[in-house]
Formats: structure tokens, C-alpha cells, sequence
């Protein structure tokens, strides 16, 4: 778990969000096995593992997103089917990747993004989207609003995990 800076206001309030989605998404994967952690559970392609990936590659990106503007994203409006089976395998544990090396990225990645909601000079700078399906024309998000998709997507994919887990092994980790 990354250690959080000492901040206070709408800073310390996106750090305390990002913390409780991280914990429970981590939490789904306690005493897991590399294999286990693999494994998909349900008709989804989905595992924790992979989740846990997922989750960085996205965290990542928008980081970078906020500090280089959209072209550190790359145009996913021309990605192509060698692009998406790559970002396909975000999803899932390769051959000789361990829960324990996803977790240290991840917890790696936790850290950058939290120095960065604390040293970013203001959270109104904004960048366009990059050009995508799912992204409007011209569209312009603010460092805030980033992390704030951060904090969502962490707390959405958390649910997805705790669904996996505990069709894995009855183990619950929200409810």
C-alpha cells in the first residue's frame, strides 16, 4: 500500500477515494495462489490477476495522460487488431507473471499517481481526449476529472473482482 502524503481539502479527499478502492480491490486477491489468481471464475474473460493489470495499465495512462496531454495515450480511434490483443492480455495473468509482481506494479503505480494528486501545481489544467469511440470531438477533461475516473474505474473493476472472487472461492470482500 503506498503511503499517503500529508495533504489536506480536495487533495487529501481524491487520495483517502483512491486508498479505499485500491484496498478493495487488493483485498479480493488475499491469499491467493499465482494460479487462482489467474483463473477466470465466470463467462467474462476476466480474472484478479488480470484485473489488478488492468487497473495499473489504466491508472498509468491517464497519469500520463494528465502530465503529456493526449499523444502520451496514444489515438485509439486507429488502434489496430494487433494494438487490442495486446491490451487484451491486460486482462489476463501470462506465463510467468505472479499476483505478487502484479501487486508490486500496481502498488508502484498507486505511488506515482498519489505524488502526482499532491505536487500537480493545479487540478484545473486540462487536456483533450484522446481521439476514440467512446470519447466526444473536442472534448476536454481537467487533471481533477481524471482522477476522478481513476477513483471510478478503480471502485468498478473492485466489484468486478470481488464477483470473481467469490465465485472463485466464496471469499467476499465488499457486503
Amino acid at each position: 500500500m503506498s503511503s499517503t502524503p500529508s495533504v489536506t481539502g480536495e487533495r487529501a479527499d481524491l487520495l483517502a477515494a483512491l486508498a479505499k478502492q485500491r484496498h478493495f480491490l487488493r483485498l479480493t486477491t488475499r491469499e491467493l495462489t499465482d494460479e487462482q489468481a489467474g483463473l477466470r471464475t465466470t463467462a467474462s474473460e476476466l480474472c484478479l490477476g488480470g484485473l489488478v493489470k488492468h487497473v495499473a495499465s489504466v491508472e498509468r495512462n491517464w497519469i500520463a495522460f494528465i502530465q503529456e496531454g493526449p499523444s502520451a495515450t496514444g489515438d485509439f480511434a486507429d488502434m489496430t487488431e494487433e494494438d487490442f490483443a495486446e491490451r487484451t492480455d491486460e486482462f489476463r495473468m501470462l506465463p510467468g507473471e505472479t499476483l505478487a509482481g502484479v501487486l508490486k506494479d500496481y502498488e508502484e503505480t498507486a505511488r506515482v499517481t498519489d505524488e502526482l494528486v499532491v505536487s500537480l501545481p493545479g487540478l484545473d489544467a486540462s487536456h483533450e481526449l484522446p481521439k476514440a469511440p467512446w470519447n466526444p470531438p473536442g472534448e476536454r477533461w481537467s487533471a481533477r476529472r481524471v482522477f476522478l475516473h481513476v477513483v471510478a474505474e478503480t471502485a468498478q473493476h473492485a466489484g468486478h473482482a470481488d464477483i470473481i472472487r467469490e465465485a472463485l472461492d466464496g471469499a467476499k470482500s465488499m457486503g
